[in-house]
């Protein structure tokens, strides 16, 4: 029987819409491209630029690690999850807006804005993550999580086809612009994009489950967390998942991440991979989609092992791609997994965590997330300087996958018996 979506439900999914456009043009696209012709123009190797935009990433991401589990425990408490939420998406707007500000030859700055925008990107997705079990409820949360995947594809093209069409239109001399100043207007387009449709999130969702308000909320909170260490026995199948979680997503993040430079490398062009890289957001869509559906009837675990499956095969195939056309091939490789292994990881967790205390274990889950999210691009990074070779840095990712993949056996089915496995607060 078809249930009509709540208006929390949409308000909760357009957020994807919303932080989408930065994650295609800020992390996977436009200033990857940007960033590695600035640097170039300053005398700096191929290889040497992606090392440092590997660099960035795993600072950026090592810093929100460090931060999330402490802020998420404290947002445990009632009306605190939405300040934070507030707090690190206005930092991450704002500094959006602020990289086209940057001028085009000091690529050090570019680098450090770009950190300050990841901050706030990644914690907002905190905050916004644990609101999944304040939105619906555990039958339908595979179905919630994977569509708001599938449209925040479709609202990332938007603002990124306008960027696209500007720096088409500068570099064939139809607008007066350069590719720099074409560049600087789509930071600018994102985060206007980013900001305007995060209003119903703002207006909408709110904190159902909390921890009432206690005296000295910052002691408490550290008392909680450090109770949650001593006792991890009794979480022991949440925190088994978000270990082989620690080892897959890192490969998915990094790949992301990585795909833009790693492209640059092989000699293909700034515009074609702009385009290769939109279909692959048209084709993540259904993708997406048909993840949360198939999650329904062959159980989410499944489906993770298919996606892990589905990288490992095409990290292997990175290192012959030689040709546009294997590229290409890459690209839609990715787009078919992409969004399926994010959003039932998402809605996985979901199932397992505590609710009052869903901000604290989001905490976790992005701690190993963005710690593994260092790893990653180091390991990339590392491998692409010592051999010069991109496609050997981005083989040696195919070793995450296979750890993620073995431990991810160990953990305890839950889909079909969730509250049988449900954990002690």
């Amino acid at each position: 029987m078809l249930v009509k979506l709540t208006k929390q439900e949409k308000s909760w999914m357009f957020y994807d819409w919303a932080n989408s456009a930065y994650s295609l043009a800020i992390t996977t696209t436009i200033l990857p491209l940007y960033f590695k012709m600035v640097a170039e123009d300053a005398g700096m190797k191929a290889s040497t630029s992606t090392a440092f935009w590997g660099y960035a990433n795993s600072f950026a991401t090592f810093l929100i690690a460090l931060m999330a589990p402490v802020l998420g425990t404290i947002a445990d408490y009632k009306g605190l999850k939405h300040r934070f939420f507030s707090f690190f998406f206005g930092l991450g707007v704002v500094f959006t807006a602020a990289l086209a500000l940057v001028p085009s030859d000091q690529w050090m700055w570019l680098l450090f804005i770009y950190t300050l925008t990841a901050i706030g990107f990644s914690g907002a997705n905190v905050f916004y993550d644990a609101y999944l079990v304040d939105v619906t409820s555990e039958e339908r949360m595979d179905k919630i999580s994977a569509n708001g995947f599938a449209i925040g594809y479709i609202g990332s093209t938007i603002p990124f086809l306008l960027s696209m069409a500007l720096i088409f239109l500068s570099q064939n001399g139809t607008l007066p612009l350069s590719f720099a100043a074409a560049c600087q207007l789509s930071f600018v387009i994102t985060a206007i994009w980013w900001g305007l449709f995060t209003i119903p999130m703002l207006r909408n969702v709110k904190q159902i489950y909390y921890i009432e308000r206690e005296p000295n909320v910052i002691q408490n909170s550290f008392k909680r967390l450090f109770d949650t260490f001593r006792n991890i026995k009794q979480h022991k199948v949440l925190f088994m998942f978000l270990l082989a979680y620690f080892f897959y997503i890192d490969g998915v993040s990094t790949i992301i991440k990585m795909a833009s430079t790693y492209g640059a490398d092989l000699g293909i062009s700034a515009t074609t991979l702009l385009v290769i890289l939109l279909i692959t957001q048209i084709v993540a869509f259904p993708f997406a989609w048909l993840y949360g559906r198939l999650a329904a009837r062959f159980s989410g675990k499944t489906m993770l092992y298919v996606a892990i499956g589905v990288y490992t095969i095409l990290c292997i195939y990175a290192y012959f791609v030689t040709t546009t056309l294997d590229f290409w091939i890459l690209a839609l490789l990715v787009g078919t997994s992409q969004g399926g292994i994010q959003a039932l990881s998402r809605s996985y967790f979901a199932k397992l965590v505590p609710k009052e205390k869903s901000n604290e274990f989001f905490g976790f889950y992005n701690i190993f997330g963005r710690f593994a999210a260092v790893m990653g691009p180091l390991l990339t990074g590392v491998v692409t300087q010592l051999t010069g070779s991109t496609n050997a840095g981005v083989l040696s990712v195919v070793v995450l996958f296979i750890i993620g993949f073995v431990l991810l056996i160990r953990v305890p089915q839950t889909d079909q018996h969730t509250n049988s496995n449900s954990l002690p607060l």
